[in-house]
């Protein structure tokens, strides 16, 4: 079994350490981390904690092993399924400075016999810590990063030995280079030049045509384009929060989709008035059909395209993580079906209210899905005035 080098971990833990945390800035001395880890992720959670110390943090442990949330959809009753200890996890997001999860799936497929309904109402409570996490963030106190830990299932599942696995994750994190921070920093000051771009296009909205696919997506009032933040490593993706309510038309995403413990394959979807009025797969259908059911989870939350001159991932990986920041021959786009980032908004966003947010058409959702299309597309973006300009085409932007 291939395990990643000792060098690796260590640039691993220091990428997210001292550069993903505190957007781009790391930790800084007697700050309180949150590490949530996989069981499998234990190898790389060991070098996270010791790097916390080294910098002056404090962290505080949370291991999952993937077993009890199999023995919970199996035993529980729909009231344990819905239960959620409030003052406990309220506690938790008043205590952090910033949080992590190491994800390390050992079974991709530990959940797909369990029914949709059941893992919905098991999600159905998640809106609340979402809320707390997401008003912490906006006000400037609460930083957050995911990473990969590849392991022989989701390896396996991807098609690919360990060893090609975790080539992936090293390239797509640079952790081979002899400065990976560096590198991050370089490929961020790249991306933040796009960002700016594309911000300061006076764009009304978006024109995607691809196979089986002609979509239109309002960007909506006081709107900028996000990107490199280290809330996810690797990230290559340049992004936005659209109004929801001026979606319309059809889209048709290619690569698979790995959500509750399942495989989805050839996502369809179909718009009107900005909501979801048709949602089918050719392997799975039933549970997009049921994710869409959840509250306001049939509308956009985000839409996304990625370059392929930054992004090294050119192999599926079984995992959204990285395969919404997937390369290739052509990048990708992807949709988030649910909730918003309120980073997206140009203004103040400490100072916007729960109605503010919904008459911007910020969507609130206990549910966000991405999902991800890899082939040739073009996006035009209409113009306030009606004029209109190519802003992406053969997997590279050209603005």
């Amino acid at each position: 079994m291939y395990t990643p080098s000792e060098l690796i971990l260590t640039n691993y833990a220091k990428v997210l350490v001292d550069f993903a945390l505190g957007s781009g800035e790391g930790i800084k001395k007697d700050e309180v981390i949150l590490l949530q880890f996989d069981l499998p992720a234990l190898p790389l959670a060991k070098h996270v904690y010791r790097c916390i110390l080294d910098k002056g943090g404090h962290p505080i442990v949370r291991m999952n092993d993937e077993d009890f949330s199999r023995i919970l959809y199996e035993s529980a009753s729909n009231e344990q399924l819905e239960f959620f200890p409030k003052k406990y996890m309220k506690s938790m997001v008043d205590t952090i400075d910033h949080r992590m999860y190491l994800i390390g799936t050992r079974d991709p497929f530990l959940l797909k016999d369990i029914s949709p309904k059941k893992l919905m109402l098991g999600n159905k409570n998640t809106q609340i810590m979402k809320k707390w996490l997401f008003d912490k963030e906006d006000k400037g106190k609460l930083t957050w990063t995911l990473a990969l830990y590849g392991t022989e299932g989701m390896a396996a599942e991807a098609g690919l030995s360990l060893k090609k696995f975790w080539d992936q994750i090293e390239k797509a994190c640079f952790l081979a280079d002899k400065n990976p921070i560096a590198t991050w920093k370089s490929t961020f000051k790249k991306l933040e030049q796009l960002r700016v771009k594309l911000s300061e296009l006076p764009i009304d909205s978006l024109h995607l045509t691809a196979k089986d696919t002609d979509l239109t997506i309002k960007l909506g009032e006081k709107r900028q384009w996000l990107a490199g933040s280290g809330r996810n490593i690797p990230s290559f993706e340049i992004f936005t929060s659209p109004d929801w309510r001026g979606t319309s038309g059809y889209v048709f995403f290619d690569h698979p989709l790995y959500r509750y413990g399942n495989l989805i394959k050839d996502v369809r979807l179909e718009f009107k008035n900005g909501k979801v009025i048709k949602a089918d797969a050719m392997k799975n259908g039933n549970l997009i059909k049921e994710l869409v059911k959840q509250k306001n989870a049939d509308k956009v939350g985000e839409y996304s395209l990625t370059d392929t001159r930054f992004s090294h991932i050119d192999a599926f990986m079984a995992n959204t993580l990285y395969d919404e920041n997937f390369g290739g021959q052509w990048g990708n786009t992807h949709l988030a079906l649910g909730s918003s980032y309120h980073e997206a908004y140009t203004g103040d966003v400490s100072r916007v209210t729960n109605k503010g947010w919904r008459d911007l058409g910020f969507n609130d959702s206990s549910e966000h899905t991405d999902i991800i299309a890899t082939g040739d597309r073009q996006v035009e973006a209409i113009m306030r005035d009606g004029t209109k300009k190519v802003i992406y085409r053969k997997g590279q932007y050209v603005v």
